[in-house]
């Protein structure tokens, strides 16, 4: 089973979120209510003493018009190692699963990169996000069943999948010990 970290990297958000909430000109009460989140749960992300799962994160992400890597992508260094099990996964409050950002988009680029690990139970939904944006899937270990709601696929090992992400689509773990690449583009 994959577990999920203790702590996300809180400072990153925190830093992020006011960053990209500056950028767009939005109030906390304003980018609250456009994600459908509580004001205090905002709050409490932008003083760095939250603890936010991926749906949360996700609603922040499409309300400020931005990639979610926007907003969990640590500092930039000159060499980048992830070691397997390491980086800033964020786990979901649906399912058990972990999404740990392997590369952010660098200027000029659109995509980021994700290694997701998944176990069987529930799937995982996810929201449409934003516009343009399509998905990459390429399965590591065991099996998942994804893509947009009514034309998901089952995957087995080394099988890659492509679709829109700015639809309702979602992931489900068919084994235990699922794990996938997921290559988020947007146009």
């Amino acid at each position: 089973m994959h577990e999920v970290p203790d702590r996300l990297p809180m400072d990153w958000i925190a830093a992020s979120l006011k960053r990209e909430r500056a950028r767009a000109g939005l109030s906390l009460s304003e980018l609250a209510k456009r994600a459908g989140i509580a004001k205090s749960t905002l709050s409490q992300l932008e003083a760095a003493s939250g603890n936010p799962n991926v749906e949360t994160l996700w609603a922040l992400a499409v309300a400020l018009g931005v990639p979610f890597s926007v907003l969990v992508e640590p500092p930039v260094q000159s060499v980048q190692v992830i070691r397997a099990g390491e980086g800033p996964g964020v786990g979901s409050e649906q399912a058990s699963f972990v999404g740990t950002l392997l590369s952010a988009s660098p200027p000029g680029a659109r995509r980021d990169i994700y290694r997701i690990c998944a176990e069987p139970g529930s799937a995982r939904a996810a929201e449409p996000h934003i516009p343009g944006t399509v998905e990459h899937l390429v399965v590591g270990t065991g099996r998942v069943k994804a893509g947009p709601a009514g034309e998901e696929a089952e995957l087995g090992p080394g099988d890659y999948m492509t679709y829109r992400g700015d639809v309702a689509h979602s992931y489900e773990a068919l084994m235990p010990g699922t794990a996938f690449v997921l290559v988020m583009q947007h146009v």
